[in-house]
């Protein structure tokens, strides 16, 4: 497959990632009243890596010690993310949350350069102080003060970096099913452990609720890592961590449709300064500057 087509179907892939974990928030918001955050996130990482695990058997088989430690690595960056971000929640806003979790974006092109020496370009900088100001404008209200929470979800941030520059080494390598297969398998054993200790599981569940967790559980946890771990082996870790900030835009999009929440003018500076970041990090504005320049 040519280089051109495999940029192509990575992008397509972390825009289908958004656009489903997008649909997440309204579907996670009613379940939540009736299990507790980690219990769900337990079902979730646990079904989503049954159903990833059927499809990698024999991928699974070829891995090397090397691979593992990267599985595990990812796995454990992304359940202390989640769950950072969860008890961040408890003591901040949901806008300020939404917001410091972005920060991934700016810390990526950063991180990246700190572990490999792989220098960001002014466009991968200036792309994450872009979308990091219209994450601020679609997710701030309110106080800017830091408190704990705030301190929580800035944590959180970091390790959603690390997650992401991680898998773009790992899938370098290695297959994108069996390392989904082992992050989330990782991840699960993680909340087994812990979910107990932050509230016991409820003696009863609506079916409602069970539908939810099986969507929460198919499409937003094993689908979406698959297609993540598809779009980032071919999407370089700074352009990837500015095209999953559309996760925000979707969320808000879908919570318009049906919630009908209404769009402010500065939510919509927020989302066409996203736009504007995926933009510069996509083609370096190359279309502003003349044709011998732009291919030099």
């Amino acid at each position: 497959m040519s280089r051109p087509n495999t940029a192509i179907i990575g992008r397509l892939a972390l825009l289908g990632t958004t656009l489903i974990w997008g649909s997440s928030f309204i579907i996670l918001k009613a379940t939540l009243d009736s299990v507790p955050t980690l219990w769900i996130l337990a079902i979730r990482f646990t079904g989503a890596c049954i159903l990833m695990g059927a499809f990698s058997l024999r991928e699974l088989k070829k891995l090397d010690r090397s691979a593992l430690k990267y599985g595990l690595a990812m796995g454990a960056a992304l359940y202390a993310a989640y769950t950072l971000q969860t008890y961040g929640l408890l003591y901040t806003t949901p806008g300020k949350n939404a917001f410091l979790t972005a920060s991934y974006c700016v810390l990526v092109p950063f991180l990246w350069w700190l572990f490999y020496k792989k220098r960001p370009d002014r466009f991968n900088v200036a792309a994450a102080l872009v979308c990091i100001t219209g994450m601020a404008l679609v997710s701030l209200d309110g106080s800017l003060g830091l408190g704990l929470g705030d301190a929580l979800t800035m944590c959180c941030g970091l390790f959603y970096a690390l997650h992401i520059i991680v898998s773009s080494r790992a899938l370098e390598k290695y297959s994108v099913t069996a390392l989904t297969t082992i992050q989330l398998g990782t991840a699960a054993v993680l909340c087994w452990l812990t979910a107990p200790l932050a509230a016991p599981f409820p003696e009863s569940v609506p079916a409602s609720a069970w539908l939810s967790i099986a969507y929460l559980c198919i499409m937003c946890t094993g689908v979406c890592y698959f297609l993540q771990a598809l779009g980032q082996k071919y999407t370089s870790p700074q352009t990837a961590s500015i095209l999953l900030t559309l996760e925000s835009v979707f969320g808000t999009l879908f919570s318009v449709v049906f919630y009908h929440e209404r769009l402010s003018l500065r939510t919509l500076s927020g989302f066409v300064l996203i736009f504007i970041a995926i933009l510069i990090s996509e083609t370096k504005l190359s279309f502003l500057r003349p044709k011998s320049a732009a291919e030099n």
